[in-house]
This record gives C-alpha cells, structure tokens and sequence, in this order.
C-alpha cells in the first residue's frame, strides 16, 4: 500500500480514543489524523483534515453520529464512514447504513478485524461485524418492510433540534447554539412531536433515550460509609 489511509476517530470517551490510537499507530500504512469528541466537531474535522475514513460512534453529546454521518457524506465524497460502537439494535445499525455509512462494527471486535474493516471501506466495499451481519439478515427473513417511521420523516434540522431538547437544552439555549429565533425552534418543536406523535417533553426524551439518540449519564451513588477519598462506585451506560 503506497498512500496512507488517513484516520479520524469520533468518540466522546478519550480512553477508548487513546486506545484505538494505540491499536492503529502500529500500523505502517494508517495515519491518525485528528480525533472528536462529538458529531459536531467530527464534520468540521473532516472538512478542515479530508480523512480517508472516518471511526464513528453513535451516541455522543451534542449531535450523534448518525447525523453526523448524513451530514459528512454530503459534503465529502471521498470520505468513508465506518461506525464502531457497542449498539447491535436492528434500528439503530438501519439508521446508521441508510444515513451512508460503508461499515458496522462492535467495540468488542479484534484488531485484525478493525484493521481489516478499515481496508475494505477504504477500497469503497461494505463491511458489517458478524453480529451485525446477523441482526441485517434476521430482519430481512422476518419480512420487516422499509417502511418510513415517525423518526424518518423529520427534516435534518428538526433531529438535531430532537436531540438538543433531549439533551436538556432550553429553547432559547437552542435558538442560540444554531443561530435560530426562538419562535422557530419552537416550531421545529411543535412539528417534530406531532409527527412523532409525543405530548409532552418526558416522553421526547424517553423516545431519544430508546432510539439511542442520547445516552443516559452515569450516576453516582454516594454512600454514608464510603471511604474518604476512593470514588463512589456508580452506574455508566456504557460499560
């Protein structure tokens, strides 16, 4: 292999990011370019690095990676999305390949496999982990039909206003982080629940939290008989 295959690796957990690094960096013919810590960033990281491929996780604050994946590849056509992260949902894999991605692939996979997932949607092929595989063609023998669910008929604008609001965000934190008025995202608001069929804000953020549009946050559990100093122990969604 002549040319290096350029690397970015989105995730917003800088452990799992050092780890990857560690794994790729031994590989003559890999170059890490640039890291991100959410979608968002990642698209502005492919337009300022061009990486060949793109290492992205699904969950993540801010803007999610299926998202950031559409919003990737419509902008770049060089770039490869391969996502690699720990959901094996039929929904969530569905979402992720509609939205361009060229792979799928679970963070519990080897290295000679990631490395070699790299390789094929690098040279423009399509490569989904065994799992994934299975779960594709499980739905497929079932006779599930790609009919268009409440989540596919919003507009780009109205999920990434879905998924602010289920992050937490105000309105008016919304209209200022997109440079919207607040009358608008108010519409965006109103439209994206009618076509989700959603009555009341709870039940948004319980829909996002189903679809992994979001992730819950770990929450520690203090304890009266902790021992000073030494971390309570607490739950992550991610183990």
């Amino acid at each position: 292999m002549n040319e290096k295959i350029k690397i970015l690796i989105c995730d917003d957990h800088t452990l799992f990011r050092e780890g990857i690094k560690a794994i790729l960096e031994g590989e003559q013919w890999i170059e890490i370019v640039g890291e991100a810590n959410d979608g968002r960033q990642a698209v502005l990281e492919v337009g300022r690095l061009n990486p060949d491929v793109v290492l992205m996780d699904v969950a993540m604050p801010d803007l999610g990676g299926v998202e950031a994946t559409h919003r990737i590849l419509q902008t770049s056509r060089k770039t490869k999305i391969l996502i690699l992260t720990m959901y094996e949902e039929e929904e969530v894999i569905a979402r992720c390949l509609d939205a361009g991605a060229s792979g799928y692939i679970l963070k519990d996979i080897s290295r000679p496999h990631l490395i070699h997932a790299i390789e094929v949607v690098h040279s423009g092929g399509q490569y989904l982990s065994a799992r994934a595989l299975k779960k594709v063609v499980n739905q497929y023998v079932k006779g599930a039909k790609s009919t268009a669910t409440g989540y596919d008929r919003l507009t780009d604008r109205e999920r990434e206003i879905l998924k602010l609001l289920a992050d937490g965000m105000a309105l008016k934190e919304i209209a200022g982080r997109l440079s919207l008025s607040v009358k608008t995202v108010d519409a965006h608001k109103t439209n994206l629940m009618r076509k989700l069929d959603l009555h009341a804000s709870t039940e948004l953020i319980k829909y996002a939290i189903q679809r992994n549009l979001i992730r819950l946050p770990s929450v520690a559990v203090k304890s009266a008989h902790s021992t000073p100093g030494r971390p309570s122990r607490g739950r992550s969604a991610r183990p």
